[in-house]
C-alpha cells in the first residue's frame, strides 16, 4: 500500500530548503528533518526524505540507478518521472524497489510511507534494521548488536557526563584505538571500538560540568566515526550511515568546530564510494565552512575530499580549484599530524587524495606523480591505502592504453593484500580497472584473468 498525498497545495521547495537548513544547523538527523518537512509542507514521506537530503528528482534517480541491485532483469525504471509518480502516490513501487529506496535513504519502509514488506524479500534487499528472527543467522545478530549500541549512544547524548578524574584513561584508550585503526583490519577493530565506546557511554550516565561533557562528546564522536568507517569498509552501509549521524550529533554536542568539520569530511566517504556523490560534495563543503578559512590539517582534508568528489562527478574546474586550495592549506598548516593516527591527515594521505582526484580526471601524469610521492611514506604495517594507490596506478595504465600491464598490476596488488583487508571498497576499486579499459580490450585474456580473480572466494586465492 502506498501513502496517498492530499491534493491540497503543498508548500514550495523553498520551504523545505529552509527546514532542511534549520534542521542541519540544529544537528537533527535527516530522518527527523524529513518528518518535519512532511508535516509542515504537506508532501509525502518519500518526497520529504529526498528534500531532507537536498536532492533534485534527477539527481536522486541517477543515484538510485547507480546502486547495487538497481539493474538486471525485472528491475524498475528509475528516472525522475517514475520517482515523481511514487512521491505523489500515483503509483506504488514493487517490494524490491521499496527495499532499494530504504537502503538509499537509510530508513524503514514506514519512514517512506509504505507498508513493511521486507519479510518477503531476500536478506540482502531488506531495509536497514529489519533482519530475520533473533538467532537465525550471524548477519542479523551483527545488525542488532550495532543498532543497539548506536541507539544506546544516541540516548546518552541527550543527557550525559562524567567526572573529570576518569578522562585521562579514556584519552589513552581512544588514542591507542586511533593508532591501531590505521593498520588493523576493520572486523577485529570494530570489537575493540565498541568496548571503548561502551566505557565512555557507561561513564556518561549523568550530566555533569560542561567542560567534562564536551570532552566526553569529543571521545564519542571520534569512536563513532571510526565505527562508521569500519562498517563502511565491510559494506555494512545502512549501519555505517546511522553511525555517521551519531558521530555528527556527538561532535555538534561538543561544540568543537575542528572536530565537527573532521567528522563531516570523514562522513563524506560513504556517499563518495556508494552515492550520491553530490552528498559527499555538500558534506566536504560544509566541513570547509566550519574551518572558517583557518589553515589546518582538517581544512586540507576537507578540500582534498571535496576535490576528489568533484572529479568523480566529472567537474574538472571545481576539482582543480579544490585540490589547489587543499595544497595551499596543507602547506600553510605545516603538518598533518602523526602519521599513525586515524584522525590526522599526514602528507601520505594528502597525496592519496591528490592521486584520486587526478586519476578520476584522467590526468595520469599528475596522478602518477602523487602516487610516487605517497607510496614511500607508508610503513610495511599499514591498512589499505597503499593498495588503493597501486590500483589507481593500474587505472592510469588502463587509461593510457596499456591494458595488459594494468590488469597485471591490479591482480598482483590484490593478491598481495591480506585477506582481512580485502573489503568491498578494495574490490570495487579493483573492478574500476576493468571499467577503465578501452571497450575493445575488455574481453582480452588479461581482462578475463583479472575478472576471474576478483570473482574467486578468498579460500581459493
Amino acid at each position: 500500500m502506498v501513502e496517498r498525498v492530499p491534493r491540497s497545495t503543498p508548500h514550495g521547495p523553498g520551504c523545505a530548503k529552509s527546514l532542511r537548513r534549520d534542521g542541519e544547523e540544529s544537528g537533527l538527523p535527516p530522518l527527523q528533518i524529513a518528518i518535519n518537512i512532511h508535516r509542515h509542507c504537506g508532501v509525502s514521506l518519500l518526497r520529504a526524505q529526498r528534500l531532507a537530503l537536498g536532492l533534485t528528482l534527477e539527481r536522486a534517480a541517477a543515484a538510485l540507478r547507480a546502486m547495487p541491485g538497481a539493474e538486471g532483469r525485472g528491475a524498475p525504471k528509475l528516472d525522475r518521472i517514475q520517482l515523481g509518480h511514487w512521491e505523489c502516490g500515483d503509483h506504488a513501487p514493487k517490494a524490491t524497489t521499496v527495499g532499494l529506496l530504504c537502503r538509499f535513504y537509510g530508513c524503514s519502509a514506514e519512514d517512506l510511507g509504505f507498508e513493511d514488506t521486507s519479510a518477503h524479500l531476500p536478506a540482502a534487499m531488506r531495509p536497514p534494521g529489519l533482519g530475520t528472527a533473533p538467532g537465525v543467522d550471524d548477519e542479523s545478530m551483527f545488525d542488532r548488536q550495532f543498532d543497539q549500541a548506536r541507539r544506546a549512544v544516541d540516548r546518552t547524548l541527550a543527557a550525559s557526563s562524567v567526572s573529570a578524574g576518569q578522562l585521562d584513561l579514556l584519552d589513552e584508550q581512544v588514542l591507542e584505538a586511533r593508532q591501531q585503526y590505521v593498520y588493523t583490519p576493520p572486523a577485529p577493530m570494530l570489537a575493540a571500538l565498541l568496548t571503548h565506546l561502551g566505557e565512555v557511554n557507561n561513564l556518561a550516565a549523568d550530566r555533569q560540568p560542561a567542560v567534562v561533557q564536551v570532552h566526553l562528546s569529543e571521545l564519542t564522536a571520534m569512536l563513532s566515526t571510526l565505527i562508521a568507517d569500519g562498517l563502511m569498509k565491510l559494506g555494512r552501509l545502512s549501519q555505517s550511515r546511522y553511525w555517521y549521524r551519531t558521530a555528527r550529533a556527538a561532535a555538534d554536542d561538543s561544540g568543537n568546530n575542528e572536530l565537527r568539520a573532521r567528522v563531516r569530511a570523514q562522513a563524506a566517504m560513504l556517499p563518495f564510494y556508494y552515492g550520491p556523490v553530490e552528498t559527499a560534495v555538500a558534506l566536504t563543503r560544509e566541513a570547509r565552512m566550519l574551518c572558517r578559512g583557518r589553515p589546518s590539517a582538517t581544512g586540507a582534508f576537507a578540500a582534498a575530499a571535496e576535490a576528489r568528489a568533484h572529479a568523480k562527478l566529472g567537474d574538472e574546474e571545481a576539482a582543480l580549484t579544490a585540490i589547489n586550495h587543499a595544497t595551499r592549506v596543507f602547506e600553510q598548516s605545516g603538518s598533518g599530524g602523526h602519521d599513525n593516527d586515524a584522525f590526522s591527515f599526514p602528507e601520505r594521505r594528502f597525496h592519496l587524495y591528490e592521486s584520486g582526484t587526478y586519476t578520476a580526471l584522467g590526468r595520469t601524469r599528475q596522478a602518477r606523480h602523487a602516487q610516487a610521492q605517497a607510496l614511500p611514506l607508508y610503513p610495511a604495517k599499514t591498512g589499505i591505502d597503499p593498495a588503493l594507490l597501486l590500483l589507481e596506478g593500474a587505472i592510469c595504465l588502463a587509461k593510457d592504453r596499456s591494458p595488459a600491464e594494468a590488469c597485471e598490476m591490479a591482480g598482483s596488488t590484490y593478491l598481495r593484500m591480506a585477506v582481512a583487508h580485502r573489503t568491498p571498497i578494495v574490490d570495487e576499486r579493483a573492478r574500476d580497472v576493468l571499467t577503465a579499459l578501452p571497450p575493445a580490450v575488455r574481453k582480452s585474456r588479461s581482462a578475463r584473468d583479472l575478472s576471474q580473480l576478483l570473482a574467486l572466494p578468498p579460500s581459493q586465492m
